[in-house]
């Protein structure tokens, strides 16, 4: 709608996990006119996480070069149970009295929007991806977490709260091992890619045969959840066996949200996606063990084209879908 002149306003992108934080400002093709940027923001019990993203971006959009009155606004995806209408995150981020919307806006000066990250990964499919033109689809956000995005006639779901999706804490496990929400026996306790981690280098600790290096894993969980991801692609048995476990896992999961949903494509998407297709034969495993055959047979599984850059593209549409009220105040001349 907006993609005649490139150049004629901007988004500021922002994706956020647990862990790290990635921000990029985009024109109006979804093409990056700033260099990317990667900060290590730990966001579980960190006081200071929100002054420290309002600060980045400042100095972002500063080195830049454009100019605050071209960009129409920031888009933030963040893991946590999200309010986006209220501008509240329930679990990372507390602002005190005001809402995190507000508080980046006042010190940042731009409009800002926020949204769980697997709903924004599940845009970004919606808007230009694997799900363009389904009415019903699920996606899988592979990551520190198992988060999930619903697409439900055609249109992003958010439920009552804004809190749908929450797949990794479905209780599947009775392995008493605690999750980071309280509860013991969760997905996320088993196929998160935090586990997978600990797992190879368990392995590796105890004389597992691989390439990897216990190296490579100790520097911190991003280099390491890609040092496995890349051993797999090149065919390491340990690697390979890591994920299969954690997709088979993931893949009961799946099994109950056909049930329920019984949704026209699964997409596998996040961090977890650059693992490719070895996660689509452990998942369809599940499914034939655990899912009754006559609704998973139309079911789709794909991995997302879009890989790790979803949430950012989905931050920039979710900028894009709440700001057209305010676009006749720019200039098209």
């Amino acid at each position: 709608m907006y993609s005649i002149r490139p150049d004629i306003m901007y988004t500021v992108a922002v994706a956020m996990d647990q862990l790290f934080t990635r921000i990029v400002i985009m024109d109006m093709h979804r093409q990056y006119v700033s260099e990317p940027e990667r900060i290590e923001l730990h966001l579980a019990r960190n006081p200071h996480a929100l002054e420290t993203l309002s600060q980045k971006l400042d100095e972002h959009i500063l080195r830049s070069g454009v100019r605050k009155d071209k960009i129409v606004g920031i888009g933030i995806g963040m893991p946590g149970f999200v309010d986006s209408k209220k501008g509240l995150n329930y679990s990372f981020l507390g602002a005190g009295e005001t809402s995190i919307t507000h508080y980046i806006k006042e010190r940042v000066g731009v409009p800002t929007f926020i949204e769980n990250d697997s709903s924004l990964i599940a845009l970004a499919e919606l808007s230009f991806g694997a799900v363009r033109n389904k009415k019903s689809a699920m996606v899988v956000n592979l990551s520190w977490g198992i988060g999930l995005g619903l697409i439900l006639n055609g249109e992003l779901f958010r439920g009552y709260n804004g809190f749908a999706g929450e797949f990794s804490h479905l209780p599947l496990f009775s392995n008493n091992k605690l999750c980071s929400c309280g509860k013991m026996g969760c997905l996320e306790t088993e196929a998160s890619l935090i586990v997978v981690v600990e797992k190879a280098l368990e392995g590796i600790r105890n004389g597992r045969a691989t390439t990897m290096k216990e190296e490579q894993l100790k520097h911190n969980l991003d280099s390491a959840s890609h040092a496995i991801t890349q051993a797999a692609g090149k065919g390491d048995k340990f690697a390979v066996e890591l994920l299969s476990e954690a997709g088979y896992s993931i893949g009961r999961g799946v099994a109950i949200l056909i049930h329920l949903l019984n949704p026209e494509t699964i997409v596998l998407g996040g961090r977890g996606a650059a693992a490719g297709k070895i996660w689509q034969t452990p998942i369809q495993q599940a499914l034939n063990e655990h899912c009754i055959p006559r609704l998973a047979v139309n079911t789709h599984i794909e991995v997302s084209a879009l890989g790790y850059d979803a949430e950012l593209i989905g931050a920039a549409a979710l900028v894009m879908d709440n700001a057209l009220f305010t676009l006749p105040s720019y200039s098209f001349s």
